[in-house]
């Protein structure tokens, strides 16, 4: 990492981001679209060239989506929320103690009126959906989506979790599991373990016992797709409370299983390894 805020990103715009023109729209022969999770990262994101370059890999492996409905760790809200779909939508700073260049970034997409609604009229009338007409996208968004589609023209529309239950959470997936065949793309964005309070940031290269240990549970459970167990998080699986103090980096994965049909259950890991010590893992339901 450069001492330069960014330094890696602006490498990546000249090296690797042009490639992004290359990539062509979904069609309807391509089918279903995957459903992701992918742990987001922060605006440090921008000072590892490595994981950048994962990311964009990934999005390189896929059709251009014609939109891409993410569910972030950073907005809980019940009852469930949408953002504001308008074209250029502000972002939202939700963070602290970093450069000032994080604070100035854009990442301006297009409108997502279109998909808003498509996104409505799939929830049942027990579980309507409200439109926040001016949130914009959350660092959990728009971090991740600007590397991965950095030159904003897919439409991008952000719902809020409004429950932590496995449960629940798997139904709303399900709703949204038409969408991918219609080619849009359904996120779930996190940090497979975001023990923050714990992590000891003068030795990034550390990991923690509890990181460990949870990134294995969790890495076994996805490659056998036993969404039980993964249910049964905060019982069962090792290293916590320490791995999830506050669960909601954890639970978009439930949005993304239950974005996915039944053949689809065991996941294949696209980016693994930590970031000061907590878990990049990230993966895909196909």
């Amino acid at each position: 990492m450069s001492g330069r805020p960014g330094a890696a990103f602006d490498a990546f715009l000249e090296t690797t981001a042009p490639a992004a023109a290359e990539r062509r729209d979904w069609t309807p022969d391509d089918g279903a679209l995957p459903a992701l999770y992918l742990s987001h990262g922060a605006p440090p994101l921008f000072d590892e060239g490595e994981w950048m370059g994962q990311l964009f890999d990934w999005a390189q492996g896929l059709p251009r989506p014609k939109g891409i409905l993410i569910v972030s760790a950073h907005w809980e809200s019940a009852p469930l929320m949408i953002s504001s779909p308008a074209a250029g939508t502000p972002l939202v700073y939700d963070f602290g103690g970093f450069a000032q260049r994080y604070f100035q970034m854009r990442y301006e997409t297009p409108d997502a009126s279109a998909m808003a609604k498509r996104v409505a009229a799939a929830m049942p009338d027990t579980e309507p959906v409200h439109q926040h007409a001016s949130r914009g996208l959350d660092h959990g968004a728009w971090v991740p989506l600007k590397v991965m589609y950095p030159d904003g023209d897919v439409p991008v529309l952000q719902m809020s979790i409004p429950t932590h239950d496995p449960d629940r959470l798997m139904a709303i997936g399900a709703r949204l599991r038409p969408l991918r065949e219609e080619g849009y793309l359904v996120v779930g964005s996190g940090f497979m373990t975001h023990g923050l309070p714990f992590v000891d940031f003068h030795h990034p290269e550390n990991v923690p016992g509890w990181s460990a240990e949870f990134d294995v549970w969790a890495s076994e459970a996805l490659a056998r797709g036993d969404i039980e167990a993964l249910a049964r998080y905060r019982s069962q699986a090792p290293g916590m409370p320490y791995a999830h103090p506050t669960v909601d980096h954890y639970v978009p994965l439930f949005v993304t299983y239950g974005a996915a049909s039944e053949q689809e259950q065991a996941a294949t890991t696209v980016i693994d390894g930590y970031w000061f010590g907590l878990s990049k893992r990230s993966f895909q339901l196909n």
